[in-house]
Parts: C-alpha cells; structure tokens; sequence
C-alpha cells in the first residue's frame, strides 16, 4: 500500500477535526495514520498493477481452457466427425 495515500487520508482526517481539537494534531496524525496502516495491512490488498497482471493471466487461462474444452469434445465424440466427414 501506498504511504503517501495514508499520509494524505491522514492529514485530511486531521484537518476536519474541530479548531479545539487540533491542538493536538501531531498526536492524532499519528494515531490515524498508525491506524489506518494497521486496517488496510488486514484488508490484504493488491495494486492496480498486480491486478492487471491478474486479469491477463486470466484472460489467457480461459482462452486455453476453451480451445482444450473444444478439443475434449471432438475426442468423445470421432464418430459425429467422422459420420460428417464420411457423408461428403
């Protein structure tokens, strides 16, 4: 995950707080940004990057599934090829 995206979520938090409240902005910056680094490392997520490779290994996958898919049912069925074959 990206700290800078923490960082910002962070001081953005901090700066809606109430003017009373920011007085204690260092202290409360941290406490978020130790906080929301803590959530997302248990959200195990991935980056855009690493899902797009993802997708492309899947589009592959289903591609060669398809053409083995294709080729299974040719092989349980020579004498629907044949017989169409045999007819010409």
């Amino acid at each position: 995950m990206d700290t800078r995206f923490i960082d910002d979520l962070a001081q953005r938090l901090t700066q809606a707080l109430p003017q009373g409240a920011r007085d204690l902005q260092n202290d409360l910056e941290k406490n978020f940004r130790a906080v929301l680094q803590s959530s997302f490392a248990k959200l195990d997520l991935v980056t855009r990057e690493e899902f797009e490779v993802q997708t492309q290994v899947l589009a592959r996958t289903r591609s060669k599934l398809e053409a083995l898919e294709k080729r299974v049912a040719e092989m349980e069925n020579p004498a629907s090829s044949e017989s169409g074959e045999a007819g010409q």
